[in-house]
């Protein structure tokens, strides 16, 4: 069993010094660097320090604490017009007041997180594209780390997600099956943002473009020309679908990756004349309760989001309580038929 003599070793400090910094003692003078050397070297030899409890009370009156925070790749007037991470955020917060887990602090990405106040918490459940990297050089006294809405194959930290990838399989089926062969694909892509400066440094396709394409090409119905990719949001949808408009040969049917993406998709059409269900299907993505108030009402896939939340918060308590290996959650999605979807 490793000890704290080995770490202070090989990390060529003191004992003493080893023991304020893995106690997250910040009245130690000592440079960032030595800090971040001395748990990178624990992380290593596997030395796992005593987690560290706040007596601060919640109103459940629990004595025994974890202060965590939030870290969220979203600006927070990005998050307040989206009800899809809204959701996620309303279903931690209800855990987190059932669990003894406080959120102490919310961070949002390019608005300077302190580093002191990151290495007071006990972990961090992040929502969105963040660079995995760029968290580790500010966060790196453990891998009390939760990845909401965000997977990627590298880390051992937990993650929660949708099934994407068999939801358009399920949509893409049940187009078919409706007799719908001339399918497009209008969406956004993900953004993988670094912690310290907020700026995204790389884009990656999304699972739903990744999935469409896949079981499009096996079908033998891929049409680059029907595949349209943006931002997200209502006025990109917008824009978006004008462009399928102009450039003729409207698909049959449409997939949309988002709720608010369909809605400015949906007004694009109308001042086109171009009726939906009866000239073009749509199918999106979200089930935001807008949703069922269109006209006409939206046919698309209920992601859970508000679980989404629920399962961070208790994936993050489990790892706070000793489990070691890192765990994925895929939640299963619901494909939910109104009338904007018809047979051709």
């Amino acid at each position: 069993m490793t000890k704290i003599k080995d770490v202070a070793r090989e990390a060529n400090v003191s004992i003493a010094t080893v023991s304020r910094i893995l106690s997250s003692d910040h009245t130690l003078s000592v440079s960032e660097d030595t800090r971040k050397r001395v748990w990178q070297t624990a992380d290593l030899l596997n030395y796992k320090p005593r987690k560290k409890k706040s007596t601060t009370k919640l109103k459940m009156n629990q004595d025994n604490v974890y202060n965590i925070g939030i870290v969220s790749a979203l600006a927070q007037e990005d998050e307040v017009h989206d009800p899809y991470f809204l959701s996620i955020r309303l279903g931690l917060e209800i855990a987190c007041e059932q669990l003894p887990l406080n959120i102490k602090n919310i961070f949002r990405l390019g608005k300077g997180i302190s580093l002191e106040e990151l290495h007071d918490l006990d972990g961090l459940i992040v929502i969105g594209g963040v660079d995995l990297s760029s968290l580790r050089d500010v966060y790196y006294e453990n891998e009390n780390v939760v990845l909401v809405n965000h997977l990627p194959r590298e880390g051992n930290y937990d993650v929660v997600a949708s099934d994407l990838e068999r939801a358009i399989e399920v949509v893409l089926n049940h187009l078919t099956k409706l007799n719908h062969y001339n399918i497009g694909y209008l969406g956004g892509l993900d953004n993988i943002k670094s912690v310290d400066s907020g700026r995204i440094i790389k884009e990656i396709e999304d699972a739903r473009k990744v999935s469409y394409e896949k079981i499009m090409r096996q079908k033998g119905l891929y049409n680059p020309e029907n595949v349209f990719i943006g931002e997200w949001g209502p006025s990109s949808g917008y824009e978006l679908m004008k462009q399928a408009i102009e450039k003729g040969n409207l698909p049959s049917a449409m997939i949309i990756a988002s709720d608010p993406m369909a809605i400015g998709a949906l007004r694009a059409l109308y001042e086109e004349g171009i009726n939906v269900p009866e000239d073009i299907s749509l199918i999106s993505f979200d089930d935001i309760e807008a949703a069922e108030f269109l006209n006409p009402p939206l046919s698309t896939v209920k992601i859970h989001a508000e679980e989404m939340g629920r399962m961070a918060a208790k994936l993050l308590w489990d790892r706070l309580n000793g489990r070691n290996i890192s765990t994925r959650v895929v939640l299963d999605t619901e494909l939910i038929i109104r009338k904007s979807c018809q047979a051709k």
